[in-house]
């Protein structure tokens, strides 16, 4: 979804008002809500004010992201304003720290609004980007930078490569072509100005693994597809997995692919390795009978947002203290015939687009209740059903390395008798998991946590 379609120059504003309400006001204002929908202000008003009251829409580092749907022809209209000295609203503690209010409103009948909520919230997840709108002074100096941020363009020039990135690549180049490769993949935090890749992998699919909104997509003429990943482990390889079983769900990679991958430290602007992976090796736990990665009532975007919040568990626990926790996807009605509730269903009662995975407002809530034990067992479209569920599938014959919990074993029993994907995070590891079938595959390696 390309947000910076939605977001006018007349639009982008400075807030005078020091509350809350005085913001949306003003926010409104300028969106012209008589000409572009059927709603009245006080109405749509009322929605949003009552709406923060239930859940916050800040969504940390200084943004908060109110929202609606309204009766519009257009599909989406984006209103900015910044707010230096923060805002007031019920005495809550978070909101003096509001630097920019971002208002959506969608059509009733947008599609992908989940999406849109998800695009921006990864901009807004990332500091490098962030940055850059807080070094406009001026208002003009601010739309600049929202413009192009939001449209996916680079304010700093590319450094030329040094000698060394130049033979690596050559190198990496030619291995890919020794060693019959489909695809080169390059891990685009390696550099913090924008990344070049050039000529030296025509005739090669070039993938690139960035961080949310990163600059690294410079030369997208150069590159076939992006795999975005969320706060994943520090460790390439743990990262490379990640990146690639997304690449499997997503269609950009086949069981048989085989995969030159070049990388260094992060935000070290320079190449210091070169991995080939065979991707049939190594998911054969997961690839047995070359059947899809995912089942077939699974979308991709629902797995990657699950990874990416069992990997912030894994790597930041809950208030200083680690917490493990099971998430089952897919297949929810067979998955109910063999579950319970352990707690009364904490999303009983919630509109399905607000207690959906994809819904970045979600984010803190899923992680408060991993603290609960039992499963959340989540629909393949990314609805959360039930929170705190007991598992009790059969014990069929599954392969489960010694020294696992319970929590491991329930995944692989469900994932035996269900067409479905666990998700498990390791309470004394760390470790994140995915089962399939039975079959357990590691994603973040225990030695790879770091706390």
């Amino acid at each position: 979804m390309r947000i910076d379609r939605y977001i006018a120059q007349n639009r982008v504003i400075d807030i005078e008002s020091h509350d809350f309400k005085g913001a949306l006001e003003e926010l409104l204002d300028v969106c012209e809500l008589p000409k572009a929908t059927r709603i009245k202000k006080s109405d749509l008003m009322e929605e949003l004010l009552d709406r923060e009251t239930q859940m916050t829409t800040y969504l940390g580092n200084g943004v908060c992201l109110p929202h609606a749907r309204v009766k519009m022809k257009r599909p989406y209209m984006i209103a900015v304003g910044r707010c230096p000295k923060g805002l007031e609203f019920k005495g809550q503690r978070d909101y003096p720290e509001i630097r920019y209010l971002f208002l959506l409103l969608a059509a009733e009948n947008a599609r992908s609004y989940l999406y849109g909520l998800a695009a921006l919230a990864r901009v807004f997840q990332d500091n490098a980007q962030m940055a850059r709108l807080a070094s406009a002074q001026s208002l003009i100096e601010f739309k600049r930078e929202l413009k192009s941020v939001f449209g996916g363009q680079g304010r700093t020039t590319i450094q030329g490569h040094n000698r060394f990135n130049f033979l690596m690549l050559k190198e990496a180049a030619k291995i890919a072509k020794g060693s019959n490769c489909s695809s080169v993949v390059v891990f685009g935090d390696t550099f913090g100005g924008g990344i070049e890749i050039g000529d030296f992998f025509n005739g090669f699919k070039t993938v690139l693994i960035a961080h949310g909104s990163s600059e690294a997509i410079k030369l997208k003429d150069k590159i076939d597809a992006v795999l975005p990943v969320r706060a994943y482990s520090q460790q390439r390889l743990s990262q490379l997995r990640s990146a690639v079983l997304i690449g499997l769900a997503r269609g950009v990679f086949k069981s048989t692919d085989r995969l030159c991958c070049i990388g260094g430290i992060p935000q070290s602007n320079q190449f210091d390795s070169v991995v080939v992976v065979d991707i049939d090796r190594e998911f054969r736990s997961l690839l047995i009978d070359r059947s899809d990665v995912l089942p077939s009532n699974v979308l991709p975007e629902v797995v990657e947002r699950v990874l990416g919040i069992a990997t912030e568990l894994a790597m930041e626990g809950r208030e200083g203290h680690s917490v493990g926790c099971l998430f089952t996807i897919g297949s929810a009605d067979k998955i109910n015939q063999y579950t319970k509730p352990l707690i009364l269903n904490p999303f009983h009662g919630y509109d399905e687009e607000d207690r959906n995975i994809l819904n970045p407002f979600m984010d803190e809530t899923v992680k408060e209740l991993s603290t609960i034990d039992g499963a959340f067992v989540i629909r393949g479209d990314g609805v959360l059903l039930s929170a705190g569920s007991l598992i009790h599938a059969p014990d069929y014959n599954h392969r489960l390395p010694s020294g696992y919990g319970s929590r491991h074993a329930a995944a692989a029993a469900i994932t035996s008798v269900v067409d479905c994907l666990c998700v498990v995070v390791s309470s004394s590891t760390g470790q994140v998991s995915l089962f399939r079938k039975g079959e357990m595959l590691p994603l973040i390696e225990k030695s790879f946590v770091q706390r």
